[in-house]
């Protein structure tokens, strides 16, 4: 199972104040720790949603909306993407990350599980995940 471990944003992320010297160490050995466990597929810290912008889908046609964005416990900060066993598991590894803004600071770490071609059920063809498959590998043959 993959879940998604989602740092949520806080006022510091989203005005790109870097973290400390020693947060960027704490989270360094929490991801060696992950990485030794084989759990870690992949992980990184996003830039302000003023570096970003949304895309809207509405009626048939698309606009863009340039960040900032106003609700900063809406916004990613982060994230990790990691395969365990169960949610249970995921949940024991969120518990063991450092504070994501420091101690003493209020940090959100959402975790959702990703979806695995078999949870689309007969709505993914054979034809469906053939193509699914392929992309797979031409993604991995890429890196």
């Amino acid at each position: 199972m993959r879940f998604m471990m989602i740092v949520k944003a806080n006022q510091d992320s989203e005005a790109g104040i870097p973290p400390s010297t020693e947060l960027l160490e704490a989270m360094g050995k929490f991801n060696e720790e992950m990485v030794k466990a084989g759990v870690m597929l992949a992980g990184e810290g996003l830039q302000p949603s003023s570096k970003g912008a949304r895309v809207r889908f509405s009626g048939g046609k698309t606009s863009v909306i340039d960040g900032p964005f106003t609700e900063t416990k809406e916004l990613v900060a982060g994230f990790w993407l990691i395969q365990v066993k169960s949610k249970d598991e995921a949940i024991a590894w969120a518990r063991r990350c450092p504070a994501p803004f420091g101690e003493g600071q209020d940090a959100v770490l959402e975790i959702r599980q990703v979806f695995e071609a078999e949870d689309f059920g007969d709505q993914l063809t054979p034809e469906l995940r053939d193509a699914e498959e392929r992309l797979r590998k031409n993604i991995a043959d890429q890196q």
